[in-house]
């Protein structure tokens, strides 16, 4: 039954990934993967606001399937960065490639913590 919750939360989460990665990136006029960049940090937020909710007992494991595992696996994309940044790299944009690589590492990670240290100050 657990797959379900994963199946769910995928089912939202690759379309979302997809419409919001060509609304950012339509307001854009770079070669940077900003869509993608995007929605790699609102779903770390997600996920570290998750996990923290879980460590301190307001979520449980049915809600980490379905969000944490199903809509922010669908959400997120380590395949479509790397793609990205290697077509960079091919394109000659090798100062965005580093950016790219950099700042999604950077932001990512930012945004993780930023979300575990907000789901702490809410329910620890």
């Amino acid at each position: 039954m657990n797959w379900l919750l994963v199946v769910a939360g995928a089912v939202v989460g690759a379309p979302l990934r997809y419409l919001t990665d060509r609304a950012v990136q339509s307001r854009h006029d770079s070669v940077f993967p900003w869509g993608t960049f995007v929605v790699n940090v609102v779903g770390s937020t997600i996920l570290g606001l998750l996990t923290g909710a879980v460590a301190a007992g307001a979520a449980g494991t049915h809600l980490q399937l379905l969000l944490g595992t199903g809509l922010c696996g669908a959400l997120t994309t380590y395949s479509t960065f790397s793609y990205e940044t290697l077509r960079l790299t091919e394109t000659g944009a090798g100062l965005y490639a580093a950016a790219n690589v950099v700042g999604s590492v950077l932001a990512g990670l930012g945004a993780a913590f930023a979300g575990v240290a907000i789901a702490q100050a809410l329910w620890a």
